[in-house]
């Protein structure tokens, strides 16, 4: 499946990552959250609604993404993406395991997800990033826990410059393809 998950708690590189590969020639696909919270600032409403619903509006976002992606054999990176947001969802009000199982067979992934670690170094807030690095790390757990638990092979991108976090990231894809 040419469909890749990059992922991580807040301020990790993420969307630096995905410049990165974007500017190797490779589709990327962004965050719905950061749109969301951007959006919510500038109507003069808090930065998020309540979990549940910010988690229904992300992932209704994400499927609709993840929809009009042109079919392609190139590779194609999320910024985070539904599984994060089927995750919050989770979260905020538990799936029945038989829709979970669902919407994950309905929208597959690549097996291996590249994680990126908190990285204190790098992090900062922002205007849609208002966690604390403790909030980021705490994400970080979250998210390995969650995507052990769907079953994905967690791959954890070095803290390294950007140029070779995307080489380390293209080298992994390439050696699951042999």
């Amino acid at each position: 499946m040419p469909y890749v998950i990059v992922t991580g708690g807040p301020g990790a590189g993420k969307t630096t990552l995905l410049a990165e590969l974007a500017g190797m020639g490779y589709a990327t696909v962004e965050e719905s959250a950061r749109a969301i919270i951007a959006e919510r600032l500038a109507h003069g409403a808090s930065r998020r609604p309540d979990a549940l619903a910010f988690a229904q509006e992300i992932l209704r976002r994400d499927i609709e993404k993840y929809l009009n992606q042109h079919r392609t054999s190139k590779w194609v990176f999320f910024d985070r993406g539904l599984i994060d947001a089927l995750g919050m969802l989770h979260e905020a009000s538990a799936l029945p395991t038989i829709e979970l199982e669902s919407i994950l067979a309905s929208y597959p992934f690549h097996a291996t997800v590249f994680v990126l670690p908190p990285w204190e170094v790098i992090y900062a807030n922002d205007a849609e990033r208002d966690q604390s690095f403790a909030e980021a790390v705490d994400v970080h757990a979250r998210i390995l826990q969650w995507y052990c638990s769907c079953g994905y092979v967690i791959n954890e991108v070095p803290r390294v410059p950007v140029a070779q976090r995307a080489e380390h990231v293209l080298r992994i894809l390439a050696e699951s393809a042999t």
